[in-house]
């Protein structure tokens, strides 16, 4: 399905080195924010004291919240659990202050407001464990990226794959720029955004290297930059209705899906708009640089044993 037609092939290769220094610009900044201020860690990673409490009617986040917030917990996180009578209290780690004592007050402060609400259940969470969360989502993004790049190899050819690793790692890196330049909450719901992003940019990826082949196969006569060119530009179309309907999914969560899922929407919404921007000009450019061509990816012309050659 398409809402329009570009008839006129747009030169986007013709200004790939620009954009290339752009993105080598920006990822340089990335890493600088990582390496110089790091990431402001959750507490999932980081340890602390997790709460669950219940009241017998639909909780209100934000009076709880606000409750949470007057006791000096500042980074402390509030949310559903389950149902809208449910909800789940994660408190930092305090320096001289036991989980039971983070509990006591608490609960205190949230009988002083409704003398109806029940604790559940009270766990402390180590710093052991944060460690270990922090290595296994570490993995599990190695892993992706491995998978990703055999698969490219194996679908299309290995230039194709290091292109669209190059341009995958540099999404990443972006979004995990920002958190470090701003010092957002780095926690287990953005890392699930990461690795999601991931994925939703190899697709894209995959899009447009599926079509810069077929082009290949039909245009014998165009070079690979014009050919390139004529493959963003034919799926430029579905570029925009698969990343508008998203990211307007997306948006609704970030306006409207409270703190909850504010950063994970954010580290969403920054993918989405870099997931565009680096499979055009980072992915299809760094496989021009490489030298791709039609033998890459089309199978060369056999001969029959009555030496008649065979169509690819």
């Amino acid at each position: 399905m398409e809402f329009f037609r570009i008839k006129r092939d747009i030169p986007f290769m013709r200004h790939a080195l620009l954009f290339n220094v752009i993105s080598l610009v920006t990822f340089l900044a990335a890493v600088g924010f990582l390496a110089v201020r790091g990431l402001h860690f959750s507490i999932e990673f980081t340890g602390g004291t997790v709460m669950e409490v219940a009241y017998p009617q639909a909780a209100d986040l934000e009076k709880i919240r606000a409750s949470v917030d007057s006791l000096g917990f500042a980074e402390s996180q509030v949310q559903n659990f389950g149902t809208s009578r449910d909800v789940m209290i994660r408190l930092p780690l305090q320096k001289g202050v036991t989980s039971a004592q983070q509990s006591e007050r608490v609960m205190a402060t949230l009988k002083a407001a409704d003398a109806s609400v029940e604790l559940r259940r009270v766990e402390f969470v180590g710093p052991q464990v944060g460690k270990e969360l922090a290595t296994d989502g570490a993995l599990a993004l190695l892993f992706v990226v491995v998978g990703i790049m055999i698969y490219l190899a194996i679908r299309f050819e290995w230039k194709f794959a290091v292109a669209a690793i190059v341009a995958n790692l540099h999404d990443v890196i972006i979004i995990l720029g920002f958190f470090a330049a701003f010092q957002w909450e780095f926690s287990l719901s953005v890392l699930a955004a990461v690795l999601a992003v991931l994925g939703y940019s190899v697709n894209e990826s995959v899009v447009i290297f599926d079509r810069i082949r077929e082009t290949f196969r039909k245009q014998r006569k165009m070079t690979t930059s014009q050919i390139i060119d004529h493959a963003i530009t034919s799926t430029t179309s579905r570029t925009i209705i698969t990343h508008g309907s998203t990211q307007i999914m997306v948006l609704a969560m970030l306006l409207f899906g409270g703190p909850t899922l504010h950063y994970f929407a954010l580290a969403l919404t920054i993918g989405i708009l870099f997931g565009i921007y680096s499979s055009v000009f980072v992915a299809a450019a760094i496989a021009m640089w490489l030298g791709v061509t039609r033998e890459d990816l089309v199978k060369p012309v056999r001969k029959k044993d009555d030496g008649q050659p065979e169509l690819p």
